[in-house]
């Protein structure tokens, strides 16, 4: 099968081309580097994938990359940590926005004249942050009130894109809800600002390596945002490339919504001590400090995850312990070469 991946140098595509490469698909990815500039991926001289840098938002260039294409992943947005949901709230709804339009405008055109099968977009939990269900399942983002940021409205839009494709145009679709996704590769981006945090300035707001700057950087007590008690679902990136993969693969996949997510509900208080014991393991103990919260830091993003189970077979196995074992070396470094 042939892909078309927007976002290709984002976060999550990083694992989840190298994921459909192993697959045995021909991926062709599509990037501007709009958010950390020119980066190096493993794949890049892989036989089976072509990477073309370009606008997601210019419609006659996906029109002209999906012409021999089999399937499309719709995952580029403009995306960044909760700062960004603050920072640049308009931004966020009308990029989004043009992204969106253009990647099933151009969907609709090469399903109907060209052999594209489906497209899958990439949505985001932020969906469901208005939820008063827990665990939150698929379904839930139409009967809660609607997201309180403009991300996470944006996201819901984009589903409701999916609909409407389907409803005119007959386009089938999968659309794939990634929870907290955790890995390698994830470096400052390019409109980052620092956030004061404690003693030290960061430049990313996504908990897990920004808990990791700080420890690694010494400080104590550790700064947390908020009481601690926010419930996550920290997941593996290779355990979402390959639920990803099921949702363009399988045919149960077809006109539905999957919450990929780890079943593991975590504290943030909980994610914070398990950092600090990997670094300081006993030698110090923990100690910790409440800053106060951002707006639209949700109390509990806690997701169903048996629909994913009983239709596709995913399961997200990774543990926190094993994903932080390999997360933390490579912030240490990052940190080292100035990349964080």
């Amino acid at each position: 099968m042939k892909i078309l991946v927007t976002g290709a140098a984002g976060f999550i595509c990083g694992y989840l081309i190298d994921e459909l490469l192993e697959a045995g698909h021909e991926v062709v990815g599509l990037d501007n580097f709009s958010k950390y500039g020119p980066v190096e991926k493993s794949y890049d001289f892989h036989p089976r994938y072509t990477f073309v840098q370009g606008d997601a938002k210019e419609v006659a260039l996906l029109r002209d990359l999906l012409v021999d294409c089999d399937h499309f992943v719709a995952a580029a947005a403009m995306i960044g940590g909760i700062s960004y949901f603050h920072e640049f709230a308009y931004d966020l709804l009308a990029e989004n926005e043009r992204i969106t339009a253009t990647a099933f405008d151009a969907a609709i055109y090469a399903q109907r004249r060209c052999r594209l099968q489906k497209i899958t977009v990439l949505s985001s939990s932020m969906v469901f942050e208005s939820a008063t269900e827990f665990p939150t399942p698929e379904g839930a983002e139409r009967r809660s009130a609607p997201p309180r940021s403009t991300y996470g409205f944006q996201k819901l839009a984009t589903e409701y894109f999916a609909q409407g494709a389907w409803e005119q145009y007959c386009l089938p679709y999968t659309i794939a809800r990634p929870f907290n996704c955790v890995g390698i590769g994830e470096r400052r981006a390019l409109r980052d600002r620092h956030v004061a945090s404690g003693n030290l300035k960061l430049a990313m707001s996504h908990v897990v390596p920004d808990l990791v700057q700080k420890v690694l950087r010494g400080q104590d007590p550790l700064h947390i945002l908020g009481s601690g008690d926010q419930v996550r679902h920290y997941t593996y990136g290779g355990d979402l490339a390959r639920g990803i993969r099921l949702c363009v693969e399988h045919p149960a996949a077809r006109n539905q919504d999957f919450n990929l997510s780890t079943a593991l509900r975590t504290t943030v208080l909980e994610l914070a001590e398990l950092i600090w014991r990997k670094i300081h393991g006993d030698r110090k103990p923990f100690r910790y400090l409440s800053d106060p919260p951002y707006d639209y830091d949700v109390q509990e993003r806690s997701p169903k995850t048996e629909k994913a189970e009983s239709l596709l077979d995913f399961r997200a196995t990774t543990m926190l312990s094993e994903i932080l074992d390999e997360v933390i070396p490579w912030i240490a470094e990052q940190i080292e070469v100035g990349k964080i």
